[in-house]
């Protein structure tokens, strides 16, 4: 096969890995927070070692997420969904990029102000990626235009909600920081571990509805419905 003929395909499956990495790692962030939880089970050094592993997982989905920005966009102008703008295209690339070097600097200086610049310039990208995707959605179910089949507008819509409700984690997680230090200070009590068990709780929240967000969108790329 002519290397034109295998781009288009192998782009599709870099998509789908992405997703995969994306939501695997979720699922296992997910269950080590539930232990974390666990604080008559495991002690707090446990439970400590357990969240250092959480972070870690959790630089998968991350990392995936900025990726699936530029991917996705290439698969839209490669498959002939969108005529994208060459332009805009090499811009994808460009954010993409420098979101994923935000996510891996501020992970290698964490707890400094660096890490703290990084996550700036970050939420700077998801607030602006947040606003393209859902005007991307609602424009082409409203028009028609740019993208034409009404799923693949729904996709884009809902990969918008995907952000909306990535940024409620972040709102929602803030308060974990100062909770922990308290209970690193302090050690294992009510006073300490409850507010940060209702934090956590909260920001499930949040977390559940990527899930389902994740689930649905796929499968709009895989069943491709008309809608």
């Amino acid at each position: 096969m002519a290397w034109s003929e295998i781009a288009y395909p192998s782009l599709v499956y870099v998509h789908l890995l992405l997703f995969v990495l994306w939501l695997g790692a979720d699922v296992g962030v997910f269950l080590l927070g539930q232990h974390f939880r666990k604080r008559h089970d495991y002690s707090l050094d446990q439970r400590l070692a357990l969240l250092k592993l959480l972070v870690l997982v959790d630089m998968t989905p991350r990392s995936a997420w900025a990726l699936m920005v530029p991917v996705s966009l290439s698969v839209l102008k490669m498959g002939g969904w969108w005529d994208l703008p060459l332009a805009l295209l090499a811009a994808a690339w460009v954010i993409g990029g420098v979101w994923l070097w935000l996510v891996w600097d501020a992970h290698a200086h964490d707890q400094t102000p660096r890490a703290a610049r990084d996550r700036r310039y970050e939420n700077a990208l998801k607030y602006a990626l947040t606003a393209f995707y859902l005007w991307l959605g609602a424009q082409s179910l409203l028009t028609g235009a740019p993208l034409a089949p009404g799923w693949l507008a729904w996709k884009a819509l809902l990969f918008g909600a995907i952000f909306v409700a990535a940024i409620g984690i972040d709102v929602s997680f803030k308060p974990v920081g100062p909770q922990l230090m308290r209970l690193l200070s302090e050690g294992s009590s009510d006073a300490t571990e409850v507010p940060l068990r209702r934090t956590m709780d909260r920001t499930r929240i949040w977390v559940m509805a990527i899930y389902i967000l994740l689930v649905v969108t796929s499968w709009l790329g895989a069943v491709k419905p008309g809608l």
